[in-house]
């Protein structure tokens, strides 16, 4: 207990200053190299083996250190991409804003970029003070300044296994700590992305924003709008797959972020239908995320806009529009308000309709076009996204499970189902809480020609 003490009294009194590095050993930061990408060690090691330094950097090293497995892996070296391409049968220089490399091995991409140099006057910036070229090497101290926050500033060797840490990256990730690195205003000014990342950071590690680089947030919220739409939309997907989505949304609404990147959140969290539905696929996505499970941009995000569609698509029922069309003009009328801010992918815009689309056509259990439906490359999908509308009342439930039996269901059994519809009293109208029921439309009485009688029933 004494050595302990003392060992603790003497890293406090020699604890480095930022920017100073540590090294730290594999019995102090406890990496599990069997849990680090094979790929990722060979190109440090052929780095290395060619003279350069190469380290597994950033996201990777904070996961690992934690205990949690990592999405993917990043390299950061001294050699320059046109030093790193010629090293890897499968390479490629990519970037303008930041000019790196993409080894590939397989299915898997190892980004390696070089070492760079912290921002200066010699960067190109928009008004606002946004970077937006970055090509400026440097060496590897620069590199860890110009990383945005302490827990993300750490290097990881592979073949040493030790941690290098500039800036005290290592106790502010066991406590929990989002520390920008630098002055905060300006590193937001520089990139308003980091904005985001804070936010997703401390609710991963269950911690806090440092206050200083908190302060600046709220001032600072609306220079999100300067950024690229697809920027936006890539950070918003590692959000709200990040385990943790509800309790992002909540951050993000506490900081004032939420404002521009889904302008109808608020609207859809002030109404308790929408909130309900809201909650619900968060929740199901971080179940989904927290076992192991992928999950579709395209259903996250057709959730999230469902109760806004639903609700236009309502006010045009209810306004006369015949109930398909006015589905598909509430569905245009919410992605085109959205995509003004979120570049929603078409590929997922295309999925998101399909989803939707799909969720009338369910009402009405007719074999030919049950046959349809299962033609459908989004209809498992659409199957679980009724299942959803069901736990909040907007659909039958029976009806929502006869769907999920049948999708889970084998040929035989699948075909026992549709047979057995003919023995069932034929469905009227639309299911409970989906929607405006369809009109039917009477067709014209044709008039016959003067002199001509009608028959009677049954004696044509």
């Amino acid at each position: 207990m004494l050595v302990k003490t003392i060992k603790g009294l003497v890293n406090r009194l020699v604890k480095p200053k930022p920017g100073q590095v540590e090294r730290i050993a594999k019995s102090e930061h406890r990496i599990d190299r069997t849990r680090v990408s094979r790929h990722a060690i060979k190109v440090c090691e052929v780095l290395q083996q060619k003279g350069f330094d190469a380290y597994i950097v950033g996201g990777a090293v904070r996961d690992l250190i934690i205990g949690m497995e990592p999405k993917d892996f990043d390299v950061a070296t001294n050699a320059t991409p046109e030093q790193i391409k010629p090293l890897f049968r499968r390479a490629r220089i990519i970037g303008r804003r930041f000019q790196l490399v993409h080894v590939v091995f397989g299915q898997e991409i190892i980004e390696t970029s070089t070492f760079r140099a912290p921002a200066s006057d010699g960067h190109l910036t928009d008004d606002h003070g946004r970077i937006l070229r970055d090509n400026v090497f440097g060496s590897q101290k620069q590199d860890a300044e110009r990383r945005d926050f302490t827990i993300n500033a750490l290097y990881y060797d592979p073949v040493t296994e030790t941690v290098i840490d500039f800036h005290r990256g290592v106790p502010d990730l066991k406590k929990g700590l989002v520390r920008m690195i630098g002055e905060p205003a300006i590193r937001y000014r520089e990139d308003p992305i980091r904005m985001l990342r804070a936010v997703r950071f401390a609710v991963k590690l269950k911690g806090n924003i440092d206050t200083a680089s908190q302060a600046p947030i709220a001032e600072l919220a609306d220079l999100l709008s300067n950024v690229p739409a697809s920027r936006v939309f890539d950070e918003m997907l590692k959000l709200l797959t990040c385990g943790q989505a509800m309790a992002c949304v909540k951050q993000m609404r506490t900081y004032g972020l939420h404002s521009g990147l889904l302008p109808l959140l608020d609207v859809i969290l002030e109404d308790p239908e929408g909130q309900a539905f809201i909650e619900l696929a968060l929740e199901r996505t971080d179940k989904r995320i927290r076992i192991g499970k992928s999950v579709s941009p395209s259903f996250l995000f057709a959730a999230l806009l469902w109760p806004q569609v639903r609700s236009q698509w309502q006010r045009l029922c209810a306004d006369g529009e015949v109930r398909i069309p006015g589905l598909i003009q509430a569905a245009d009328q919410v992605l085109d308000a959205q995509t003004e801010k979120l570049a929603i992918n078409r590929r997922f815009s295309s999925d998101m309709r399909d989803i939707w689309f799909m969720q009338p056509r369910f009402e009405r259990r007719v074999p030919r076009a049950i046959y349809r439906l299962f033609e459908q490359p989004r209809f498992r999908a659409a199957v679980d996204f009724m299942q959803m509308r069901a736990a909040c009342s907007e659909v039958d439930s029976v009806l929502a499970q006869w769907w999920m039996d049948l999708a889970d269901a084998n040929d035989e059994t699948r075909s026992d189902m549709i047979a057995a519809l003919a023995h069932e009293p034929p469905e009227a109208g639309s299911a409970a809480g989906s929607g405006p029921a369809n009109k039917r439309r009477r067709r014209p009485r044709q008039r016959k020609p003067s002199g001509e009688t009608t028959a009677p029933r049954g004696d044509v």
